[in-house]
């Protein structure tokens, strides 16, 4: 039994390395938008929707990247302050945006069954699509991000010269600290196994997904979906919106930035599981059969291997090693990403350990009524 298990094993990592969109390599990358002298004719205008909670630690940074883009179309930035308590909106009034390229609005209550982030982007909709001609684009971003000064140029070249009706990119995670080394590159790893890039990418193939950091889409097709408000109870909103434009018809692109990175840390393990567990149950669709398999699957796939190389003999032991250095090298592009060594891939089993123990903990919250907390808000049940 053993040895089937372990050969089970080493098949799925061969067909996850080279049956499962490439998953694991690199990229894609959007090309540098270079520089632009004067107005340029021709180029749609771009309304940037920023919601933003409490967000007074990185917001004057993230509006500031927003304000001085080389961007040389019609640009406009929409901050909506959610009911912050910490001048999250008072920050923004005071940044000074030239060509009046900023409006802050400061966000009413949301209603029942809206989460509170899509409710405030529908807010800052509502004002892009003021402002926006049919032919314009909007651009969704978080207001923990920075942008290098030519973004949303490269964005938006994308989308015109592939004919895209979105394209969305993983910013680059913070990671400096000793905990944000060890755990946070598996986060995009571990995305990227769920939705692979070049699969999304594809028009067919089912896999659609998007990263909320840095979404630009069609304002045609964001109308064609029915609006932001055709997700307002989705917990897992980047994942949900990709989806639905893919169901319309839409085309989709999903990469890895070297343009926009995160600003937000997390110091200690407690942050990282909190982020983890935050939409982990919700992605399973809160069911527990889900769960079972789920991490029936996460001990073949990282834990056997590694055991079996420890303590196994014979050919068990061959075979886990096998499949062990397989998951080794399809994490390595993702080191590399993020300019860290190429020894964390040997930890890799134990921090995999640390991704299941946060997901059962987020269907533990669920049980016990805790739902999903963010911001000090609290959702339960939504669609994911």
């Amino acid at each position: 039994m053993m040895f089937v298990a372990v050969l089970f094993s080493l098949l799925a990592w061969v067909g996850l390395m080279f049956f499962h969109g490439q998953f694991w390599v690199g990229g894609p990358w959007l090309a540098e938008g270079g520089k632009a002298r004067g107005r340029q004719d021709g180029l749609p205008d771009v309304a940037v929707i920023v919601p933003a909670r409490d967000e007074a630690a990185s917001v004057q940074a993230c509006l500031t990247s927003l304000l001085e883009q080389d961007y040389q179309g019609r640009y406009h930035v929409i901050l909506v302050d959610d009911e912050s308590t910490d001048g999250t909106g008072d920050i923004a009034r005071r940044l000074p945006a030239p060509e009046g390229r900023l409006t802050v609005l400061s966000g009413r209550p949301h209603p029942a069954g809206w989460s509170g982030k899509l409710w405030a982007v529908r807010q800052g909709q509502e004002e892009a699509m003021r402002i926006l001609p049919p032919d314009g684009y909007v651009l969704l971003t978080d207001a923990d991000i920075v942008h290098q000064e030519d973004h949303v140029s490269s964005l938006v070249r994308r989308a015109q010269g592939d004919s895209l009706d979105m394209v969305s990119e993983m910013v680059k995670l913070n990671c400096v600290s000793f905990w944000e080394k060890a755990l946070v590159p598996a986060f995009v790893y571990f995305f990227a196994m769920l939705y692979p890039f070049r699969r999304v990418a594809d028009p067919r193939s089912s896999v659609a997904g998007a990263a909320g950091g840095t979404v630009l889409i069609r304002r045609k097709m964001l109308e064609k979906i029915g609006g932001i408000q055709s997700l307002r109870g989705a917990l897992i909103d980047d994942c949900t919106l990709g989806a639905y434009v893919k169901q319309a018809g839409g085309r989709l692109y999903l990469g890895c930035s070297e343009q926009a990175w995160s600003i937000r840390t997390y110091q200690t393990p407690g942050e990282i599981w909190h982020m983890i567990s935050r939409n982990a149950y919700v992605q399973l669709g809160f069911s527990p059969w889900r769960l079972l398999r789920a991490m029936a699957g996460m001990v073949l796939v990282w834990l056997l291997p590694v055991r079996l190389l420890l303590f196994g003999r014979g050919r068990n032991r061959v075979l886990g090693g096998c499949a062990y250095a397989l998951s080794c090298i399809t994490f390595m592009p993702t080191l590399r990403w993020f300019n860290l060594s190429w020894w964390r891939v040997l930890s890799l089993p134990l921090v995999a350990a640390f991704y299941m123990m946060a997901t059962v903990g987020s269907a533990v919250n669920h049980y016990l009524g805790r739902g999903v907390s963010w911001r000090g808000r609290s959702y339960e049940g939504a669609e994911s």
